[in-house]
């Protein structure tokens, strides 16, 4: 009885002593994230962050009511966002918790992008672009992307600043999905495809290319711009049903053979809409991304130095009760930081931390406390000058709003 007591006691110990380090750790937390107010009004959600480092800007959705939807922005001045603007306001639109608009700055130009439905059908929706040249007042709204004109999906669009006036897109399209009028599949293959293009700063479209003619059907796309030129991932798809992440690059004016960047061996049959992220400087290259592979969700990290033909073995960033819906930011050539959204006693938070490709990681912080519904879509991070920034889409009663903070990069 006397030993049964005293495990008794030490148990309890041990688990005072963790939930009072839990307790010092999160007050010291809500020293460091700092809180900007949203300009934006209730109902908005699906976040979107950009940054070139000297100027931030914000995107969202608002919904206007049931059937109409407005895309807004804003600019970060003197950290605080400023008077939110409207690109466009409009029905019939594909919203969705995990294939969010955007937008993109390069030299003054803004290029942003939604989704609008082509037919009644669920999945039925194309791309469409927006712009707004430096010297322009209005925006050029619903420019096209694609011109297949199949009634199927197209999304997860990533856009980034290309040469001095255009754009890099690449995107997921469904065009091979397509259906004939006895609802066969006109492409024998019926596969979602990943697909690029260069947009500019007029709304040309050009230099449009099949990347992959297979791939997950709902995980985001992501991409970026190395020394040698554009690099995109994505999840893979294969016969057998492994869908790892993937990597093509634009080296010597041709796109080379996607290869898997690790091979996690994740054999899943469905998408699990959880896709990955990528950040490059010069040849520097870092990828974190999310695998449940062998039923062991992870956190994963990956650097390169030849941008992105060759990567380091992989750095496990949390194999807790991880979900994934990873972002990451390199800060210098040696170091990244990751975000990712993982449960902890019951409660899910928004977590980042700043690794070194030696492998050294800094203690996780906790952004917030995040609901762990698909409401809450996929949390943004961006830096500029010396500050991460964050923001996600917060749910209370149901209705939801926009929230964004920053943390002191000397603080990870």
């Amino acid at each position: 009885m006397k030993s049964l007591n005293l495990l008794i006691l030490v148990t309890l110990f041990l688990s005072c002593n963790s939930n009072k380090k839990k307790s010092v750790q999160h007050k010291k937390e809500d020293k460091i994230v700092h809180a900007i107010d949203f300009p934006g009004d209730i109902k908005s959600e699906l976040p979107h962050l950009t940054s070139n480092h000297n100027s931030l800007m914000l995107s969202w959705v608002t919904r206007i009511t049931d059937s109409t939807t407005q895309f807004n922005y804003s600019s970060l001045i003197n950290q605080k966002w400023g008077t939110p603007k409207t690109i466009i306001t409009g029905t019939n639109w594909f919203v969705n918790w995990a294939d969010y608009p955007s937008i993109t700055a390069n030299n003054g130009t803004l290029l942003s992008h939604f989704l609008k439905k082509s037919s009644e059908d669920t999945f039925a929706y194309d791309i469409k672009l927006n712009l707004l040249s430096e010297d322009a007042s209005d925006w050029q709204t619903e420019l096209p992307l694609h011109t297949d004109g199949t009634k199927t999906e197209h999304g997860f669009v990533t856009v980034l600043p290309l040469k001095e006036n255009s754009f890099f897109v690449t995107w997921l399209d469904g065009r091979d999905m397509a259906m004939d009028h006895e609802g066969e599949h006109m492409n024998h293959n019926g596969n979602m495809t990943i697909r690029a293009a260069e947009v500019s700063q007029d709304g040309v479209i050009s230099n449009q290319i099949l990347l992959d003619g297979k791939t997950c059907s709902c995980c985001q796309t992501t991409a970026a711009i190395t020394s040698q030129g554009p690099i995109v991932l994505y999840r893979d798809r294969t016969d057998e049903e492994i869908r790892d992440i993937a990597i093509t690059r634009y080296t010597n004016g041709t796109w080379t053979e996607p290869q898997f960047i690790h091979n996690d061996g994740w054999q899943i049959n469905g998408c699990p809409v959880n896709g990955p992220k990528v950040d490059a400087i010069d040849n520097t290259v870092a990828v974190a991304w999310f695998t449940a592979a062998h039923s062991t969700p992870l956190v994963k990290l990956v650097f390169s130095e030849n941008g992105g033909a060759e990567f380091s073995e992989p750095i496990i960033i949390s194999d807790a009760a991880v979900l994934g819906r990873v972002d990451i930011e390199l800060i210098d050539h040696e170091q990244a930081i990751v975000s990712w959204m993982e449960t902890e006693d019951n409660t899910t938070y928004l977590k980042a931390m700043k690794v070194n490709k030696s492998g050294v990681k800094s203690m996780p912080i906790s952004i917030s406390a995040l609901n762990d519904s698909r409401k809450t879509g996929f949390p943004q991070m961006q830096y500029k000058g010396d500050n991460m920034y964050f923001a996600w889409t917060s749910i209370a009663n149901d209705i939801p709003t926009i929230k964004t903070v920053f943390v002191p990069l000397d603080q990870f």
